[in-house]
């Protein structure tokens, strides 16, 4: 009686879950290496690799034509082991990292004031971190560094009536990001016009030290991260300052010789107070009432953690 011939059983799968946790592995041992750059750059050769797999198996199948049974390995299995070879010796020579500095572009920015007696300026970052000071003899000093995921940072300006608008933006050329973002703003307001400021991040991290910059209203929306935010030193305006969102964590350093007036509430984790006093439903400093010009803080939304703290 004739025996029925057993199916030839295949080890690409085998290996291939081999290599695969060889690579698990390389994670491990590198834990700062980051492969959405590699795979960004050069995710097409998948489908080459696996194009010339097919064509191998094609080609063998053509000279083989009486072969029964398939091989043991086939040609995809093969390019696709190459491949991940390939990638595993890009992780060990370390080339392909998760420092910020891989892919990174830069770019600069100086405005001049062209006229104006006061600027309305409107910031506006997806993620990232703003580090925004004063000190610039412009309207603005202005330098980004982005990686190839976002768009180039945009910088407008015009003059209508003695009233600067100032528009500081990033638009993705693509809804689709492969990998992680990184973004670096750093970012010097003048001093010698009023200003007011709209800054809205998505996430990250703001360091807003605006203690030379005249504002007269400042509004901050954020996602999600951390906000550092210096509004001490002399003011000789009035100012207004509104803080939206779902901070994590939020600190204001506020002036001693300038009144200030906070109101905290809407789904805020925690206040932690230094320098300040309960007036009714608000906090106070003791220059409140009595300074020339008056600071009004108000801070609405989901923040996790606030902390107000009055400059010694």
């Amino acid at each position: 009686m004739p025996q029925t011939a057993r199916p030839r059983r295949t080890i690409g799968g085998a290996l291939f879950l081999i290599a695969l946790g060889v690579v698990v592995l390389v994670f491990q041992l590198r834990p700062g290496f980051d492969p959405w750059p590699l795979v960004e750059h050069y995710w097409p050769l998948i489908l080459i690799f696996l194009g010339f797999g097919k064509l191998f198996d094609y080609m063998r199948s053509r000279q083989h034509p009486d072969e029964a049974q398939p091989p043991r390995i086939s040609g995809a299995a093969v390019a696709m082991l190459a491949l991940l070879a390939l990638f595993v010796a890009a992780a060990a020579r370390g080339k392909y990292t998760g420092s910020p500095s891989w892919g990174m572009q830069d770019t600069a920015s100086t405005v001049d004031l062209q006229g104006a007696k006061s600027v309305r300026a409107a910031m506006v970052i997806g993620a990232g971190q703003v580090h925004l000071s004063g000190g610039t003899p412009h309207l603005l000093e202005a330098e980004f560094r982005f990686n190839g995921n976002q768009g180039v940072p945009q910088v407008d300006y015009s003059v209508s009536g003695g009233v600067g608008d100032l528009q500081i933006r990033q638009e993705s050329e693509s809804h689709i990001h492969w990998g992680s973002d990184h973004n670096d703003w750093r970012l010097k307001l003048g001093k010698d016009v009023p200003v007011e400021l709209i800054v809205h991040m998505g996430a990250g991290q703001g360091d807003l030290n605006l203690r030379d910059v005249p504002l007269t209203r400042l509004e901050v929306n954020m996602g999600a991260g951390q906000l550092d935010l210096d509004l001490t030193g002399p003011r000789k305006e009035n100012m207004t300052v509104v803080i939206h969102g779902g901070v994590g964590q939020a600190r204001i350093r506020l002036p001693k010789d300038v009144g200030v007036r906070a109101d905290a509430h809407g789904g805020i984790g925690s206040i932690d107070v230094s320098g300040l006093r309960h007036d009714g439903g608000e906090y106070v400093n003791d220059a409140y009432g009595k300074s020339p010009v008056t600071i009004d803080l108000n801070v609405q939304g989901g923040v996790g953690q606030i902390t107000l703290e009055v400059e010694r």
